[in-house]
């Protein structure tokens, strides 16, 4: 007796997480719905990854609810509610949701990565424009006395700076054991202890309008490179992520809603099988 009610309670347990989780993932599959935007395409991509991340749910309460009942059934114990039949209708329409949503979800990813891959193309191109129409500017500057006279000040300044510094000993040492230097600077400064023509030739570049406007568009271009393989990277690993586990949870469904429909008889014009008499 007490092992025929531990068996009714357990199947009971089982049947209600069930329904609970089945309910549970309708409910969220409402609520991701609003605000509805069925154009946007990045709104179709978002909702059909939280519908697949959380498509596991529904299948282990219909596990669980198909275990509890055929618990009741193997213990003879009173049926209760039988849920199978409305469990495997919304099986077979989810197993379609998720087959349409595997390749719908591939081509608006596909889509969305073009899209933000063109945007990073013109965001960069915008910004090499202006590398271009500053280093024209400068270019002009000096074209005039006054802008090579500038020029050569702010080069006779910033060689004044180092000198100064490599010329104190103290200080000179005191920055190569400072943390706040980087090490880059760190090297550069012994280069120009050693070798003072180093000095001139990088200050020379540093205050070289051709040579900065090469440099930032040497950045520019690398960020747009990097920017674009980040895009598709991403893009592709959403597709197969999203798409491989989309189909896998529509034959799972598939399987379930359509085998368990065609053995209730239901696919054979036959009607819903009522509950399995006691023996």
């Amino acid at each position: 007796m007490v092992n025929r009610f531990t068996s009714a309670n357990a199947a009971i347990t089982l049947k209600v997480v069930g329904i609970i989780l089945i309910a549970s993932f309708l409910l969220d599959f409402l609520v991701l719905l609003f605000p509805f935007q069925p154009t946007d395409r990045i709104w179709q991509i978002n909702i059909a990854t939280a519908i697949v991340d959380r498509g596991i749910v529904p299948l282990v309460g219909v596990g669980a609810l198909f275990t509890g009942q055929w618990m009741q059934e193997a213990s003879d114990s009173p049926q209760g509610f039988d849920l199978r039949f409305p469990v495997l209708v919304l099986c077979s329409i989810l197993g379609l949701m998720f087959l349409l949503i595997f390749p719908l979800h591939l081509n608006n990813v596909r889509q969305a990565s073009t899209q933000t891959v063109n945007q990073i193309n013109q965001d960069a191109a915008q910004a090499e424009n202006q590398v271009n129409n500053q280093l024209s500017q400068f270019q002009a500057q000096l074209n005039n006395e006054q802008g090579k006279a500038q020029l050569e000040q702010l080069r006779a300044q910033a060689k004044a700076q180092f000198t100064e510094l490599l010329n104190n000993e103290q200080r000179y040492q005191e920055a190569l054991k400072s943390p706040q230097v980087p090490a880059a600077q760190k090297e550069l400064l012994k280069k120009f202890k050693e070798n003072p023509q180093e000095l001139d030739k990088f200050i020379a570049q540093q205050t070289d309008p051709k040579g900065l406007a090469d440099q930032r568009l040497i950045q520019i271009r690398q960020r747009r490179d990097d920017a674009s393989k980040q895009a598709k990277d991403n893009a592709w690993k959403s597709g197969l992520r999203i798409g491989m586990s989309s189909l896998l949870l529509a034959i799972g469904y598939i399987i379930i809603g359509w085998t368990g429909l065609r053995g209730m008889g239901t696919l054979q014009g036959g009607k819903p099988k009522g509950k399995v008499p006691a023996r």
